[in-house]
């Protein structure tokens, strides 16, 4: 299994906080760094201010040379499509190669109203949203010149240059609960299924279904990617995994002994051990990358011992 750290950048990341993060990750064994694209908290706390997403991955690029850089995910309702394609093919060359784009419809009404974001009500038109950018952000990024004109974009015999350095073009991740619509949306334009929140045997089923949406869209299901993003709690004893969650717990403002059934349940929760065999449990269901998210931004030792320890006994 490959594993990636994810990182939930609107809770207060600070770039010093990101540069440990990221260079801890590039040191150990981490595949990719991921960080999720929002502009307000999504725990409801005023305080907490968010970097933008795409701009923290070009100062990221240029300062790893290894670890892939991604959004999990980018609302289609932040950006024209030719301004993201625009930022992650700028990101891909300041990799090097290594940018991973992350592209959803786009949920936090509370967000949009706050920036001025355009938030369509209907979650049928921001589906609509997204496989129109989908489709822009993909043809921008590998293909010869093209014009598309929809409901709600219109380009022209655009042919964005430069070309990505990653070809045919870098990899698209979407994903969700696996609804009909967004499942043959990115059976469509996506390189890579991710879900969220979910134990082994729901992401089992889950997988069967984006296998299912993707033969059905013509593709080789052989050749899918299926990934799943939840929760990480580590430590290398139980002492140490103790004092970690009663940190979270504190910070989310709840009961430690509250809060661990949920995590356990759906994310990898325990010593170097229990979280080893956990991720086998997933890399059984058919998830071929878990994105680890660390939501003690600020301990970075978590991360270490993630990639020193844990990351070792499943790599793949």
């Amino acid at each position: 299994m490959r594993v990636c750290l994810m990182i939930e950048g609107q809770e207060d990341v600070t770039w010093d906080q990101w540069r440990a993060l990221a260079l801890a990750a590039e040191e150990t064994g981490f595949e990719a760094l991921f960080r999720s694209d929002h502009y307000l908290s999504v725990e409801g706390r005023a305080e907490r201010g968010s970097l933008d997403a795409w701009t923290t991955l070009a100062g990221l690029a240029a300062i790893t040379s290894r670890i892939r850089l991604g959004t999990l995910v980018s609302p289609a309702t932040f950006r024209h499509p030719s301004v993201l394609a625009k930022s992650a093919v700028t990101v891909d060359h300041i990799s090097g190669g290594r940018v991973e784009l992350g592209l959803g419809a786009g949920w936090n009404e509370l967000e949009h109203r706050t920036y001025g974001f355009e938030f369509p009500e209907k979650v049928g038109t921001r589906m609509s949203v997204m496989a129109e950018q989908a489709e822009i952000v993909a043809r921008s990024l590998e293909g010869e010149q093209f014009s598309f004109s929809g409901e709600h974009y219109t380009v022209e015999n655009l042919n964005a240059l430069p070309k990505a350095v990653q070809r045919p073009r870098p990899p698209i991740v979407m994903g969700g609960a696996g609804g009909p619509r967004g499942m043959a949306i990115a059976a469509r334009w996506a390189d890579e299924y991710n879900t969220v929140f979910v134990g082994p045997e729901e992401a089992e089923a889950r997988r069967e279904r984006w296998a299912q949406a993707w033969s059905d869209a013509g593709r080789d299901a052989d050749a899918l990617v299926f990934s799943v993003m939840s929760a990480v709690l580590v430590g290398a004893d139980e002492a140490e995994l103790r004092a970690r969650a009663e940190r979270l717990a504190s910070l989310r403002g709840m009961d430690v002994d509250s809060m661990l059934p949920g995590l356990r349940d759906s994310g990898v929760v325990g010593t170097i051990d229990e979280a080893a065999e956990r991720l086998r449990e997933y890399e059984a269901a058919g998830v071929q990358r878990f994105m680890l998210q660390h939501l003690l931004h600020d301990d970075v030792e978590a991360v270490e011992l993630i990639g020193r320890e844990l990351i070792p006994r499943v790599s793949t």
